[in-house]
C-alpha cells in the first residue's frame, strides 16, 4: 500500500480542528525541517503575507485611469468613481507622468498613507496566458503557478507548496533542535484546503484553528487517535503506521508550538478594525510577536464577485457594496503594518493582494459588473520600493466583450521577484516552483533585495555533522537514467540506500554493504519523472547518516 493510498483511507490523519482567534487556520508542510541556511542580515526572519480578493475584484474602481477618465465614465455612467466633489477618487501620486495617474477609490485612505509613507506599491494590467473567468478554475492557476497553455492548466500541486519544499528541505532523519518545530506556512480564515500549498509528493498537516482560545484548540489534537503503539513491526504496513503516527506527533508539536507563540505574543494596537481581514492579520500579528517562524500566511476576504450593486441605491460611491470590501482592506492592511512598525517588526513583513480575475471594462445593467481578464496587484511593506509598475489599461483597445487586453505583467514575475528579492529563493527554488524564466520586478527596495550570497535553497550536500567517517558523492548529477552513488567510509559497515521525493516521501530503498575505503552503489532513476529527489545513507548500527540532493532530468 503506497502512502497517497492510505492517506485517502484515514483523512482524519492529516486533517485536525483547532482553534485560534476566530477563524480557520491551517498549518502547511513538515515541522521538522532543516535549516541548511546562511544567516545574511534577517533573511532567515522575512514573512510574506498572501491575501486573497475571492470573487474577481473590480481594479478599474480600484486604481481609477486618471488619464482616460473620460473613457472610463463612458464605459461606467452609473457606477463611476467622481473626479470631483466629496466622493472624488484620491490622486496616489503627483510625481508619476500623466499617462501613468491614477486614483484610489476615495474610501482607500489607508493606503494613501502607506503609500505616502513609501510602504506601497501597485502593479499594473496583471494576468496571465489563456486567462480563464472560472471562479474555481481561475484561483486554481493563481494557486498552483499556472496558465491557460495546455502544459500548465492542470498542475496538482501548488506554487506555495513547491517553494517552501524546495528552500526548507526535510533533512530526511537528521536531528532537529527543538526550536525549529514549526509550520512553514499557515492559512488563515478559509476552512477548505488552499491548492496553493498542497503538495504532489506529500500531503500536508491541515490543521483548522477557531476562535480566541489556544488551550480549547490545544485540547481537540488529542482526539486525533490514541496512544502510539509501543511496537512498530518491521514491514511496509508497519512503516506506514510509523508514518500515520509521525503525523500525529506533529500535529502535536504544531499545537504546541503555535499555542506558545500565541500566549507570547501581542498586539501594540489592539483597536483593529471590526472585520474579519483585519482579524486574522491582527492574529497573524501576534503570532509573529509571539515569535512564529512560519515563513508565508494565506488569508482572504470573500464578496469581489460584484454582479450587481456596487454602489448604494442612492448612489453614494463611497457606501456601495464594493466601496465597503476596498475599505476594509484599506484599512485591515494599514492597521497591521501600524501595529507591526509599534512593535518593531515592520522591516520583517511584506504583504501582498491577488484575485482570480479583475471585472469587465463596461458596467452591466445592475449596478456592477462581470467577469473580467487583467486587474492590479497591491504590494505592501516597508521594504517596498514604492510606486506605480506599468502603465493604465487601454480602454480604447477592449475585446469585443468590451474586455481589457493587453497583459504588462504575468502574475508569476510578482510571485517570483517576493520568492527571491524578499524571502532569499534560491534560483534552484524558481525551478522547482516552476517560475524559472520569469523576468523580476523592481518591487523591493535595493537595500532590501536579498544578494545571491544569502540565497535559501540548492544545497547539494546535507551533513550530518555528527558522523565524521562517512562521505558520499553522486554522478552524474543531474542524471535521466542512473546514478551511480560513490561511498567513502572508514571501517566495514551495513547500511540502507534510499531515495526521497523532494517531500520527503520513500521512492526505493535497498541494503548496501559499505568497506572501507571507497564503495560504489547505483540507483535506476528511468522512470522517475523530473524533478528533485534526495538520496539517503544511513549506517545500521549507529543511525548516522548523509543526504545528497539527486536532479533527476529528462
Amino acid at each position: 500500500m503506497n502512502r497517497r493510498k492510505f492517506l485517502k483511507i484515514f483523512p482524519a490523519a492529516g486533517v485536525s480542528p483547532f482553534v485560534v482567534n476566530g477563524f480557520p487556520m491551517r498549518p502547511f508542510s513538515n515541522s521538522k525541517i532543516s535549516q541548511i541556511l546562511n544567516s545574511c542580515d534577517g533573511v532567515e526572519d522575512r514573512i510574506l503575507i498572501l491575501i486573497q480578493l475571492k470573487g474577481g475584484n473590480d481594479g478599474l474602481n480600484t486604481i481609477i485611469p486618471i488619464q482616460q477618465y473620460d473613457r472610463y465614465a463612458e464605459l461606467r455612467p452609473v457606477i463611476k468613481v467622481p473626479e470631483v466633489g466629496p466622493e472624488k477618487f484620491i490622486k496616489l501620486d503627483n510625481t508619476l507622468p500623466y499617462a501613468d495617474q491614477v486614483g484610489l477609490h476615495p474610501v482607500m485612505t489607508g493606503m494613501k498613507e502607506l503609500y505616502d509613507k513609501g510602504w506601497m506599491s501597485v502593479v499594473q494590467g496583471v494576468g496571465y496566458e489563456g486567462l480563464n473567468g472560472s471562479h474555481f478554475k481561475g484561483t486554481d492557476l493563481w494557486m498552483s503557478g499556472g496558465d491557460g497553455t495546455p502544459e500548465k492548466f492542470n498542475i496538482k500541486s501548488g506554487w506555495m507548496a513547491r517553494a517552501l519544499q524546495a528552500m526548507y528541505p526535510d533533512v530526511l532523519g537528521a536531528p532537529v533542535p527543538p526550536d525549529k518545530v514549526y509550520p512553514l506556512g499557515i492559512q488563515v480564515g478559509d476552512p477548505n484546503p488552499s491548492l496553493g500549498f498542497h503538495s504532489e509528493t506529500e500531503h500536508q498537516n491541515v490543521i483548522n484553528l477557531y476562535g480566541q482560545d489556544p488551550e480549547g484548540f490545544y485540547s481537540l489534537v488529542q482526539t486525533i487517535g490514541g496512544a502510539p503503539l509501543p511496537n512498530v513491526p518491521d514491514s511496509e504496513y508497519g512503516n506506514e503506521l510509523a508514518y500515520i503516527m509521525g503525523v500525529e506527533k506533529a500535529v502535536d508539536e504544531y499545537s504546541v508550538y503555535i499555542t506558545q507563540a500565541f500566549n507570547a505574543g501581542s498586539n501594540a494596537i489592539t483597536a483593529y478594525p471590526q472585520t474579519t481581514l483585519a482579524y486574522q492579520l491582527k492574529t497573524i500579528a501576534r503570532l509573529i510577536k509571539g515569535g512564529c517562524k512560519t515563513k508565508i500566511y494565506l488569508c482572504n476576504m470573500g464578496g469581489f464577485d460584484t454582479h450587481g450593486d456596487q454602489l448604494a441605491p442612492e448612489g453614494i460611491v463611497t457606501l456601495g457594496g464594493h466601496a465597503d470590501l476596498l475599505r476594509n482592506l484599506s484599512d485591515a492592511v494599514k492597521y497591521f503594518f501600524n501595529d507591526l512598525e509599534a512593535m518593531g517588526l515592520g522591516d520583517l513583513v511584506t504583504a501582498c493582494t491577488f484575485s482570480e480575475f479583475g471585472r469587465c471594462a463596461k458596467e452591466n445593467g445592475s449596478a456592477g459588473t462581470d467577469h473580467g481578464t487583467l486587474a492590479p496587484m497591491m504590494i505592501f511593506g516597508k521594504a517596498i520600493k514604492a510606486g506605480v509598475n506599468g502603465t493604465n489599461p487601454d480602454l480604447n483597445n477592449l475585446s469585443g466583450d468590451n474586455q481589457l487586453q493587453g497583459t504588462q505583467f504575468d502574475y508569476r514575475q510578482v510571485f517570483t521577484t517576493l520568492l527571491q528579492d524578499w524571502l532569499g529563493a534560491s534560483n534552484e527554488v524558481l525551478t522547482e516552483t516552476m517560475f524559472d524564466g520569469y523576468t523580476k520586478m523592481p518591487l523591493i527596495d535595493d537595500a532590501a533585495v536579498v544578494s545571491p550570497d544569502c540565497y535559501i535553497g540548492g544545497t547539494v550536500g546535507i551533513w550530518d555533522k555528527t558522523n565524521d567517517t562517512l562521505s558520499a558523492s553522486i554522478s552524474p548529477n543531474p542524471t535521466s537514467v542512473r546514478a551511480e552513488v560513490a561511498i567513502r567510509g572508514t571501517h566495514n559497515y551495513d547500511a540502507i540506500l534510499s531515495l526521497h521525493s523532494l517531500g520527503g516521501s520513500l521512492v526505493s530503498s535497498q541494503n548496501i554493504r559499505v568497506q572501507a575505503g571507497v564503495s560504489r552503489a547505483y540507483l535506476d532513476v528511468r522512470n522517475l519523472p523530473s524533478g528533485t529527489y534526495f538520496v539517503r545513507i544511513q549506517e545500521k548500527s549507529s543511525g548516522k547518516a548523509e543526504v545528497i540532493k539527486l536532479l533527476v532530468q529528462k
